[in-house]
């Protein structure tokens, strides 16, 4: 029909318009406005129009009806019937009663308001508004599909989420899990190392109060053996007090009865030329030191060494007072017999002469006493051969016997050990008591030494055990030791629980000292003088080195130094000359405060000695030849 081209024409020019251009809302039925309202009001376009303009009308300019011929139903039906319309709502099952509900099962209020007005429209506009209705509902429904997809979508991403979140708990409650063990763990093992460290505390303490304990009963045990050390002592300087004491007595009786003799001398002041006064006065001033001392012991309880030394030296002053008094004497009575029996031989040639013509009568020749002395350097010459003899395995005559060291497997040790003991205690015993007995040993000693080294290891193997000193070595006192043990490692004899005197001590290292200062110096005369000294004068210059560099002993260490260097100075200055000045030099001024300041008043006496000894070999620069020392003279003789 013309009149439905005209129509959408004026659909197009009413969208156009100002009003189409309006925008309508489509649910203005739920606002609840009146129907009645509506229809009282002017006239419009229905609130889908738009939407079939703009989807509708394009498809309909493509697709033009063919021009109207007729007023027929053919052409109404095929309006009707069109392509793009969709089925009749009566027809489709959407719009059924139950379709044109709500999804929510509520029938639509705008399908209940329009139910009325539709009806006056003419069939193309209820086709539209069909079609409009159609399309709403299709879109509602695909609406509520997706709405069902996006709430299934969104319920399964929340379980998914619900899901995830609760393994999320799992695991944050396995990690608090996890963390509350491993905290309780290192709680069990910071416990566990506080109760070890607290462990080993304890044993730490324990043992430091052990060790603390054991440091106390050392110190109580050390303090006991010191007090009985002390008591000893004291104990020992009674003894040695009383000893010298009896000494002193025993000096000064013998004092007197020299000096007894000394007045029986009178009976020959006719055949002496000499004046006894002069030795009758010297014997009363010894008398008198010796009393002295005596008087002097008996205000300090008990005599020094000091004191016993001086009545000593008081006591063989006497006597050689004595000795050169009957020396006198004898010379004197020598020379009374000579005059008288050459006055009765003048008298005899003089009766001669009056009797009678001269008989000449042969006078007897003097004998010779029976005590010829053998030459002293061959008696040693002797004894050196026969040493080594026996050590060289040849047969030796001792005491009517062959003896030889090849006799047996082990004579050979057996004789060294014994020769270099028998050397040792020499010097312990002879040069002790006579200094000058140290060169004639020394010099058999350092031959065999020559000739066989292994008796000179022995012999210092002895001089070591019985001197510590020639090392030169103090021994300390060691823990637990027993202080006889400690003595006889000092050099000490000990016999019966019982410590020999500090004098004969003395007496014995100094002899020992002696025999090797003049080991070191003297060479066998006879021997091979190409080869250099077993044990020579470096050995002796070490010695000295080392015994200042150690700490001095009270009484002891000045003993020794004298001794050494009264026998081996002379030929260790010769040696190293103007070095060993420097060692005097430093005795004197480094040593000997050292030494005086442990020396007690009572034992000055070494000290005094060593120290006017040194004095008087710097005063005059030289240090003298020991007395008997063995001379090339002595050799020849």
């Amino acid at each position: 029909m013309p009149s439905e081209g005209r129509c959408w024409e004026t659909l197009q020019a009413l969208r156009s318009s100002d009003k189409g251009r309006l925008c309508y809302h489509r649910d203005w039925l739920l606002r609840g406005e009146d129907v009645l309202e509506e229809c009282m009001s002017l006239p419009k376009l229905s609130s889908y129009s738009g939407w079939v303009l703009d989807h509708v009308l394009p498809h309909m300019q493509e697709n033009p009806p063919p021009p109207e011929t007729s007023t027929s139903p053919t052409s109404t039906s095929a309006l009707d019937q069109a392509s793009f319309v969709p089925e009749s709502p009566v027809g489709n099952p959407a719009f059924s009663p139950a379709s044109s509900a709500t999804p929510d099962g509520t029938k639509s209020k705008h399908e209940s308001q329009h139910t009325g007005p539709m009806v006056l429209q003419s069939s193309r506009g209820i086709k539209v508004e069909g079609c409009i209705r159609m399309y709403e509902l299709v879109h509602r429904m695909k609406g509520a599909e997706g709405l069902r997809q996006w709430q299934e979508e969104q319920e399964r991403k929340v379980r998914a989420l619900s899901e995830m979140a609760s393994e999320q708990l799992k695991r944050f409650d396995e990690r608090k899990e996890l963390k509350l063990h491993k905290e309780f763990q290192d709680l069990r093992e910071v416990m566990e190392k506080s109760s070890r460290e607290a462990l080993g505390q304890q044993e730490k303490l324990k043992a430091e109060h052990r060790h603390r304990a054991k440091i106390l009963n050392l110190k109580l045990r050390e303090a006991e053996q010191q007090r009985l050390r002390q008591a000893e002592q004291e104990r020992l300087r009674k003894e040695e007090g009383l000893v010298r004491l009896r000494s002193l007595y025993a000096l000064q009786e013998e004092v007197l009865h020299l000096s007894q003799q000394l007045d029986s001398a009178d009976q020959h002041r006719d055949l002496l030329k000499a004046d006894l006064s002069a030795f009758q006065t010297r014997g009363n001033q010894l008398c008198g030191l010796i009393s002295g001392i005596i008087r002097a012991t008996s205000e300090s309880v008990f005599p020094t060494a000091e004191d016993q030394a001086v009545a000593e030296r008081a006591l063989q002053e006497m006597r050689d007072l004595l000795v050169n008094l009957q020396q006198e004497i004898t010379r004197a009575c020598e020379d009374k017999r000579r005059q008288d029996e050459e006055e009765a031989q003048m008298k005899r040639q003089e009766s001669q002469m009056q009797q009678g013509p001269e008989v000449h009568k042969e006078s007897p020749a003097p004998s010779q006493g029976p005590g010829v002395k053998q030459n002293k350097g061959s008696k040693l010459k002797e004894i050196f051969d026969k040493i080594h003899s026996l050590l060289s395995g040849k047969p030796v005559q001792s005491g009517g016997h062959s003896v030889s060291v090849t006799l047996n497997p082990q004579g050979l040790d057996f004789v060294q050990y014994k020769l270099a003991e028998k050397f040792v205690k020499q010097g312990e015993e002879e040069v002790a008591s006579h200094h000058e007995a140290a060169f004639p040993i020394a010099v058999v000693a350092s031959g065999i030494w020559e000739l066989h080294p292994r008796v000179g290891d022995l012999i210092l193997a002895h001089l070591h055990k019985k001197c510590p000193y020639s090392v030169p070595f103090y021994p300390a006192f060691k823990e637990g030791m027993a202080l006889e043990d400690y003595q006889r490692m000092l050099g000490y004899q000990v016999k019966d629980s019982k410590v020999e005197q500090q004098d004969n001590f003395l007496k014995r290292m100094s002899g020992m000292i002696r025999l090797y200062a003049a080991i070191i110096q003297l060479r066998w005369p006879y021997g091979n003088r190409q080869e250099v000294h077993p044990h020579g004068l470096n050995h002796g210059w070490r010695w000295l080195a080392q015994i200042l560099n150690m700490e001095p002993l009270s009484d002891v260490t000045a003993t020794l130094l004298f001794d050494f260097l009264e026998v081996c100075g002379n030929a260790l200055m010769k040696r190293y000359q103007v070095q060993f000045w420097k060692m005097i030099l430093l005795i004197k001024e480094d040593y000997f405060p050292r030494i005086e300041a442990i020396t007690s008043s009572g034992q000055m006496g070494s000290f005094i000695r060593l120290k006017q000894f040194l004095e008087k070999c710097l005063r005059h620069k030289e240090i003298p030849v020991p007395k008997g020392f063995l001379t090339s003279s002595f050799w020849r003789s």
